[in-house]
């Protein structure tokens, strides 16, 4: 649930921005890629193997919002994003609620946002086998050091 609706309220939330062009040393971009530089960098620097996990996420996103901008109108795309926004959100809500019996932890601490990618990224390293270090973390249980 919590891929689903990470997925789908990051398309959301740059669906919109995908519209505004700029220009930037000369370079055609546009305000959705300005917007989740900052970000992207943070979790880079966060954790460089899982910030380029999610920097190559958000490239695939930020195409399939160029996409969808190119081959719809503007009411379709604001449909969508709402349509985005509202299935993202259930799927956060029934997550914590079903799954895991309780509230997200934004809730109490609203820059928790920034981390929902990042701990979604962490439970793909961990089951694709590449970051066993990360398992003990995200269970609560941290390595003890061999001495």
């Amino acid at each position: 649930m919590h891929v689903f609706g990470i997925i789908f309220l990051f398309l959301a939330a740059i669906l919109p921005l995908t519209l505004w062009p700029i220009t930037v040393l000369g370079f055609q971009t546009t305000a959705a890629t300005i917007a989740v530089i900052p970000v992207l960098l943070y979790w880079l620097l966060l954790d460089f193997a899982l910030g380029a996990g999610i920097v190559a996420a958000a490239a695939v996103l930020l195409s399939t919002a160029a996409v969808i901008t190119s081959h719809t109108t503007m009411v379709g795309l604001w449909s969508l994003t709402a349509i985005l926004i509202v299935i993202g959100v259930a799927s956060q809500i029934i997550g914590h609620r079903v799954f895991e019996q309780r509230q997200p932890a934004l809730v109490d601490n609203p820059t928790h946002l920034l981390l929902g990618p990042m701990f979604v990224m962490a439970k793909l390293f961990i089951v694709l086998g590449f970051r066993r270090d990360l398992a003990d973390i995200i269970q609560g249980h941290p390595q003890v050091a061999a001495s």
